[in-house]
């Protein structure tokens, strides 16, 4: 992992090196200035892969024998020679639970050990953190706008910036909260649950229902098999009289298409109705197709829509599940699930808030793993003590100033259990306790004081990496799922608005 470094890192580590100053004590601090998406709060993330990227730090002659050929040719010999020896072994690392909500100017990571080494870890560090933060938090706003009931699918293996990025997307998304992805090597490198049916271009395949190849199925529960082909023609009939369409204008390569896949695939059948009409063709061909199965002992899954106006679709497509339940007496039959897809944006999730709909599950791509809102986090990781004494950057950007000096992080609950405040204070000062009267100065105003009481003083930081080695088992990803969306229930419904948040103090 060493060499995953800009080249500066490497020019400056000579400069240290070269002044016999690389052994200095020093510490850094990861974090970012303003909050995502003109929220409040971001999802914290990438700090298993950041832990294990540190136990991982080396120089292989390889890498070695490469930065020879691109620093300057003045450059020692010696120094090489000390970079075959560099790891990770003399580096403490604490942070915030990966998952936890993080706020603007709090240190998700803090970094000690040789000058040299914490600055060589600057950007691995920041590029395992930044994106995952980053979806991980986008993936959180869709989770808060679906509402904790809708299933959320992750789709955006063909629209993500490449193999690394999509992977990452569908790892980081599910500590957001979605619910599985289509990416079958995130399944299988990390145990998300994978989904996915059919596309269009299956239904599109199809002419005829003479193309079905094999065409019988047997009964769940046993017995000589039965033409499903023949069976779905019979309840297409009895369908369209119910629902007074004509029979004729069911495309007949879509029925042929759902009659395969339900043969192939008769426990988890799921029809795609917009291929062609989706009131004319798709769902009576469905609804044919599933009664049939139903007859048979089997049960449909669901359905996607993947265009038009999927809020009202889907409240059309509901009355008819009910209808063909009540009329053919077939109770589960009203309650499909209703899965949707198509561009879906925070606006789409909004929409279907407001005008009502019968939707069950959103897949979503582009928008969530591209991040199309804030392409990027910002993080940034810089040096706040060296040698003992503090460091601080001074600018004329306010903004871009740092808070020197190695920071002990506690975050005040109120009453009712929501945080209200994040507090920073030097490592030397004593801990906050609760019903403490605190007179602290909040940043963007550190020109007054101000006096708060905490209900609750909780301990944010954890000693995670120590002498080369994890110090306690990192949690599954699972676990990080479920603390992600326990730390943002905590929060106080001001805070955790997508639109306008009351903003939170530092």
């Amino acid at each position: 992992m060493a060499p995953l470094a800009d080249l500066y890192q490497v020019s400056m580590a000579y400069g240290h090196w070269r002044a016999g100053r690389h052994r200095a004590p020093a510490a850094a601090e990861l974090f970012f200035r303003r909050p995502p998406f003109r929220g409040s709060f971001a999802l914290g993330a990438g700090l298993a892969e950041g832990l294990r990227g540190l136990r991982a730090f080396r120089f292989s002659a390889a890498d070695v024998a490469y930065l020879r050929s691109v620093l300057p040719s003045t450059t020692d010999d010696a120094f090489f020679d000390y970079l075959a020896t560099l790891d990770a072994s003399e580096v403490t690392v604490t942070a915030i639970p990966e998952g936890s909500v993080v706020f603007a100017r709090v240190p998700f990571l803090q970094v000690k050990g040789p000058l040299l080494v914490v600055q060589l870890l600057e950007t691995t560090l920041l590029c395992l953190v930044n994106y995952a933060s980053l979806v991980a938090t986008n993936a959180a706003r869709f989770r808060l706008l679906a509402g904790p009931d809708m299933k959320l699918m992750e789709m955006g293996l063909r629209r993500a910036q490449g193999p690394d990025g999509a992977l990452s997307a569908s790892k980081y998304s599910y500590i957001g909260g979605f619910d599985c992805t289509s990416n079958i090597l995130a399944g299988k490198l990390y145990g998300i649950p994978v989904r996915g049916t059919i596309a269009h271009s299956f239904v599109m395949s199809f002419r005829s229902l003479e193309e079905v190849q094999p065409r019988e199925l047997p009964p769940r529960d046993g017995g000589d098999p039965v033409d499903l082909a023949a069976l779905a023609v019979s309840w297409l009939q009895r369908v369209c009289d119910l629902l007074q369409t004509p029979p004729g204008k069911a495309n007949q390569g879509e029925l042929a298409a759902f009659v395969s896949y339900a043969v192939t695939f008769p426990c988890d059948f799921q029809g795609l109705l917009d291929t062609y009409c989706v009131r004319r063709s798709g769902l009576p061909n469905f609804c044919a197709v599933a009664l049939a199965l139903h007859q048979l002992g089997y049960q449909a899954i669901g359905v996607r829509l993947d265009s038009g106006d999927l809020a009202q679709q889907s409240k059309e497509i509901r009355r008819v599940f009910r209808a063909c339940g009540a009329h053919f007496q077939v109770p589960w039959f009203g309650t499909i699930p209703i899965a949707v897809s198509n561009d879906i944006s925070e606006q789409s999730l909004e929409e279907f808030r407001r005008e009502g709909s019968e939707i069950n599950m959103i897949g979503i791509g582009t928008n969530l793993v591209t991040c199309p809102l804030q392409p990027s986090l910002g993080c940034v990781y810089k040096l706040v003590e060296v040698n003992g004494s503090p460091c601080l950057k001074l600018t004329e950007d306010e903004e871009k100033m740092t808070i020197p000096g190695m920071k002990t992080i506690y975050r005040l609950y109120d009453a009712a259990g929501h945080p209200f405040m994040d507090l920073m204070a030097l490592e030397e000062e004593p801990s906050p306790s609760a019903g403490q009267e605190l007179e602290i100065r909040v940043l963007g105003r550190l020109g007054e004081t101000t006096k708060v009481i905490p209900t609750t003083v909780e301990h944010l930081h954890r000693t995670y990496f120590r002498d080369g080695q994890m110090c306690e088992p990192l949690p599954s990803l699972p676990e990080v799922r479920t603390h992600a969306q326990a730390s943002l229930n905590l929060l106080s419904p001001a805070h955790r608005r997508l639109r306008e948040p009351q903003p939170y103090p530092v």
